[in-house]
């Protein structure tokens, strides 16, 4: 590159009139990075702004803690309806359902199982479960996940049996 080539490089890059690039380029041999430094330590170039990068956590202003942008991305996808279905079936793989009379294990079967049963039978699964309360037998679901509140209802609906029972058997004696 010749050097009116670079003093018009210069003077288009730093804005600068033709004279002061000239001179620039003749002070520092004429390399024009060395002549971009020398314009901008006499103030005559702005320099590029300054930016600080820094692996650092302490010392960065604008830090955004990733493990909670994370959850707040999975807790709104849970919300959706592919969230609520996929909740069911992590649940259904999970656990299961448990039959017992006497604190003794009758059956236990996967709840994806129990799930299947009553879509295709429930009119005769949800009698036959009924009719099993008052012969004493009690279900609950055990596994990984915290079902309580199922358990409870199940609860509920064995003592309810046995109330029943109880005041069948007062009124016929």
């Amino acid at each position: 590159m010749e050097n009116l080539e670079k003093v018009e490089k210069l003077r288009e890059r730093a804005n600068v009139s033709y004279e002061e690039a000239k001179a620039a380029l003749e002070e520092s041999g004429w390399d024009l990075l060395d002549a971009m430094v020398s314009l901008e330590k006499q103030g005559r170039v702005k320099g590029p702004e300054q930016s600080v990068f820094s692996t650092s956590y302490e010392e960065q202003e604008h830090y955004e803690p990733v493990k909670e942008t994370v959850y707040e991305g999975r807790k709104q996808e849970k919300e959706g309806v592919k969230g609520v279905f996929r909740r069911f079936i992590d649940i259904c793989r999970n656990n299961a359902f448990c039959v017992k009379k006497n604190e003794e294990q009758i059956i236990r079967i996967p709840v994806i199982l129990l799930v299947l049963i009553l879509f295709f039978t429930w009119r005769i699964a949800l009698p036959v479960l009924i009719v099993g309360l008052f012969f004493g037998l009690r279900y609950s679901f055990e596994g990984k996940d915290d079902l309580s509140q199922a358990n409870d209802l199940m609860d509920s609906a064995g003592n309810a049996a046995d109330r029943v029972k109880e005041e069948f058997t007062k009124h016929t004696d």
